[in-house]
């Protein structure tokens, strides 16, 4: 699934290939697909990830333990790089938050927003906007993303 970046973009024409194999570690409701699919996303960008599935209560508590805020919370939660990342967040905007690593707790997707990596190729999908969650708990539009109607 191709995506447009409708916010900049700034990436050294090697960040991909230096996040080649970067480890990741998803935190997923046990049985949840869309989960699934956003992980094989990741794979096909060349990150190396690891499902843990855990149960809902669990989750949310570990969600809420990482610093994720209750608006941004979506099905999943990976993390990787030291960096949160929340729901169906596209593998080129988890390269770029690695290339410039900010002081906060990562990226979200709040949601689960059509058309993004896991959600499918949908007619009906509208451009969503990824987050950059500070460590105080606020949030800022780090990229603002066109999925692909297919």
């Amino acid at each position: 699934m191709k995506f447009r970046i409708l916010a900049p973009l700034i990436l050294a024409a090697s960040t991909s290939l230096a996040m080649a194999g970067q480890p990741v570690e998803v935190l997923l409701n046990e049985g949840c697909m869309c989960c699934h699919e956003w992980i094989a996303h990741m794979q096909a960008a060349g990150y190396t990830a690891h499902a843990t599935e855990m149960d809902y209560n669990a989750l949310a508590s570990r969600k809420t333990a990482l610093g994720i805020p209750g608006d941004a919370v979506s099905c999943h939660t990976a993390l990787v790089g030291g960096y949160a990342i929340e729901g169906h967040v596209p593998a080129a905007l988890v390269d770029r938050l690695l290339a410039e690593r900010p002081d906060a707790v990562g990226l979200a997707a709040p949601g689960m927003p059509l058309g993004s990596p896991g959600m499918g190729a949908d007619a009906d999908a509208e451009p969503f906007d990824v987050l950059l969650i500070r460590k105080n708990g606020s949030t800022e539009v780090f990229a603002t993303v066109q999925p692909d109607k297919g």
